[in-house]
């Protein structure tokens, strides 16, 4: 059982040595890709339960001193969020295989995996090091690769794009390298436990080196996170790459940097120094202007996936609220937020992959009556969408109380008329897409209610995250047992 989240690291990066060497038809490649998924899932299930049975454990490579060389951390909040991540990417998968043929050539796919199996390493990788230098190979290697992923298309779009998330991304590579380094310098260590030791003791004597780390860090991992207004180059990447890949990078790349960035806070430097600093101002600043702003820009749109990658801007925003609050609630608030927004997302992007698919329409005019002619589609799209304006028995309903609740108790009531105001943008852009899908009628056809033209790869898929968002949002405590099981690691 120890040894198991190194073979979930390893396993995907195997996959990816394997998937080139596969014979050149497409049922061995998404029979391969299949049960590697598969794997990883039972493997995450498996190091899930020992976590919550046997508590927290570390591993350290090579029998190596943890300050010396690379450790693994596996504490329940990071076990919860590799199964979350395993899970999610295998029902994606699961989808993609169908929506893939109409969306690249099929001597691409096998390249396609291959740079699947290499993100799933990378986060993993993320979540489980406790070592920041390993971290940041993880971020780069992870970086790479979400670049050729939005790229994989060959189309000027997709190449436009890609090298503004390539240019943005390099930049926030540089200064989180920066920071690693005026950090480094004050602690000479890179495992966060000891530096976290180290600065508790000699911050008070280094103040300028600590604030220029904290500063390039927290600006690096805004860039790559979306953290308004840095997040110029998700609308372009999040709508023109493949569906699948538009989940992927919404629904788990963006939380995983977000998850490297409490990290920094929470464990490397800890809350009485980012409070001193007021670094916790700004980032509630911030996340208030995304809510409003990226609501806002959301509205103008016309794409139905650059409206739903805007509307991510304004969710990551809420996801920064509860981490910039510095309290046990609202870190537990903004960590619930990455588990229900990740669902509701990637239910909402592959159901307009999903209409995408089926009738090749992306502009929001187009959509009059298609909720007739694809009703289970339009089901997911809806009960996503209304998670995200905040309907009671939802998982977006839940993540806005436990805000609610987290600024109550701190104070901060200006926030949370924010947070109803942003609900309420939510509900302009969302609201008209649910009512011309259901409640006009297509000039061409008549409205009747017909069986989704999909098949059962892409409907299955669609279906469990559906449910999934149902059962958190009426069961929150699947998931805030085991995040208050973990907020000691962190506080």
């Amino acid at each position: 059982m120890k040894q198991f989240p190194v073979l979930i690291v390893l396993l995907p990066l195997f996959s990816a040595l394997i998937i080139p060497l596969l014979p050149k038809k497409k049922r061995f490649l998404f029979g391969f890709v299949s049960v590697m998924f598969g794997l990883l899932f039972i493997l995450s299930i498996l190091s899930y339960l020992n976590v919550i049975n046997d508590g927290s454990f570390r591993y350290v490579f090579g029998n190596y001193l943890a300050m010396v060389g690379i450790e693994f951390l596996i504490d329940p909040l990071i076990a919860l969020l590799v199964l979350f991540v395993s899970g999610l990417s295998f029902l994606i998968i699961i989808y993609s295989f169908s929506d893939i043929q109409h969306e690249l050539k099929e001597h691409q796919y096998a390249y396609y995996y291959c740079l699947i199996m290499l993100l799933m390493f990378s986060m993993l990788g993320m979540l489980y090091t406790n070592d920041i230098f390993n971290t940041y190979v993880f971020m780069e290697i992870l970086s790479i690769v979400s670049t050729a992923i939005i790229s994989i298309k060959h189309k000027r779009s997709n190449f436009l794009a890609s090298f503004r998330y390539l240019m943005l991304s390099s930049i926030g590579s540089l200064t989180i390298l920066m920071g690693l380094a005026f950090l480094y310098m004050v602690t000479g260590q890179l495992n966060m436990d000891s530096m976290s030791l180290v600065i508790s003791n000699v911050w008070t004597l280094y103040p300028t080196n600590l604030v220029l780390a904290i500063g390039f860090i927290l600006i690096g991992l805004a860039i790559k996170s979306a953290m308004f207004p840095l997040h110029i180059w998700l609308p372009d990447a999040h709508s023109s790459a493949p569906s699948p890949s538009s989940a992927f990078l919404s629904s788990l790349v963006v939380k995983i940097y977000i998850v490297v960035l409490i990290k920094v806070i929470y464990r490397i430097f800890g809350i009485e120094i980012i409070a001193s600093l007021r670094i916790d101002d700004f980032i509630l600043i911030m996340a208030s202007l995304g809510m409003i702003f990226g609501s806002i820009f959301a509205i103008g749109q016309k794409d139905i996936k650059r409206l739903l990658a805007y509307s991510s801007v304004a969710q990551i925003g809420y996801i920064f609220l509860g981490i910039g609050l510095l309290t046990p609630l609202g870190l537990a608030a903004g960590l619930f937020h990455i588990f229900s927004h990740a669902l509701m997302k990637s239910a909402l992007f592959l159901s307009a992959g999903s209409i995408i698919f089926s009738t090749n329409k992306r502009k929001l005019i187009d959509l009059d009556g298609i909720g007739f002619k694809m009703p289970i589609t339009m089901i997911t799209f809806s009960i996503a969408a209304l998670g995200m304006i905040g309907i009671p028995g939802i998982s977006g309903f839940m993540s806005k109380i436990y805000l609610g609740l987290a600024l109550i108790a701190d104070k901060h009531p200006i926030f949370l008329s924010l947070i109803l105001l942003s609900s309420f943008l939510n509900a302009i852009y969302y609201m008209p897409i649910l009512i011309s899908s259901f409640l006009k009628e297509d000039v061409l056809v008549k409205n009747t209610l017909q069986k989704d033209p999909l098949p059962l790869t892409m409907i299955i898929p669609m279906v469990i995250i559906t449910l999934s968002v149902l059962l958190i949002g009426l069961y929150p405590q699947i998931i805030m047992d085991v995040i208050e099981l973990a907020l000691p690691y962190y506080f």
